[in-house]
């Protein structure tokens, strides 16, 4: 399961825009808070404790880094991570900037989900609306079909394919510490980023914190 569900859920939300082509960005919004606050409770419940218990002196370091990291691949992704996305020119061919940094950060999630089974749920969930967006959005651009799926199923296999190195390269999980602390400063940057930007002006409804509080009591019992 922690190599399918993000895998899935990339491929489902795919699916669904290309078949819906839905047009109501308000629940897709909705979504994406419920994704943003659910993701950022199982980093700061489950993650930061478990890497602060390490007694590393450097794991401020580390997170502020992958923070750091994040802003650097949002400057070539144009906020794709969060469902931030642009224009309607036509394309030709793949924007490879996007894709690559998209590609580099959905590896990086993969990386903690052998050690806690939880986040593959949850970046699942996150993963899930911005496959949608991402589908829409190339669609709407008149971009190939075959260059969308490639795209996309290439996006659904990063995650995995973290996991897979983190459970059978001994290097990295030497570095294991190091590296989730890196990746939970990716994940407090995207969640947090996602909460304040899924509705216009940056303003809360009770909708919008409906959904909010029910991702984090989600996040909690799990």
């Amino acid at each position: 399961m922690n190599y399918l569900l993000p895998l899935l859920s990339v491929l489902i939300g795919y699916i669904f825009a290309l078949v819906i082509q839905p047009k109501d960005k308000v629940k897709l919004k909705l979504l994406l808070a419920f994704s943003g606050s659910f993701l950022l409770s199982l980093t700061v419940i489950h993650l930061l404790p478990e890497i602060y218990e390490s007694n590393n002196s450097r794991i401020g370091l580390f997170i502020m880094v992958g923070i750091l990291f994040q802003i650097i691949l949002e400057y070539f992704s144009q906020g794709a991570e969060h469902g931030h996305v642009h224009g309607h020119s036509k394309m030709e061919h793949i924007p490879w900037l996007l894709f690559i940094s998209l590609c580099i950060h959905a590896l990086a999630e993969g990386f903690p989900v052998g050690h806690h089974h939880d986040l593959a749920m949850g970046i699942a969930i996150h993963h899930l609306p911005i496959a949608i967006i991402l589908t829409t959005f190339f669609i709407n651009a008149n971009l190939n079909k075959k260059a969308i799926f490639l795209f996309m199923i290439t996006f659904a296999i990063m995650t995995p394919l973290g996991t897979i190195l983190s459970d059978y390269l001994p290097l990295l999980n030497v570095y294991y510490n190091e590296i989730t602390a890196i990746v939970i400063g990716i994940l407090f940057h995207i969640s947090s980023t996602i909460i304040f930007e899924s509705s216009e002006g940056h303003k809360f409804n009770i909708a919008k914190i409906s959904m909010i509080v029910l991702g984090f009591a989600l996040a909690y019992f799990i």
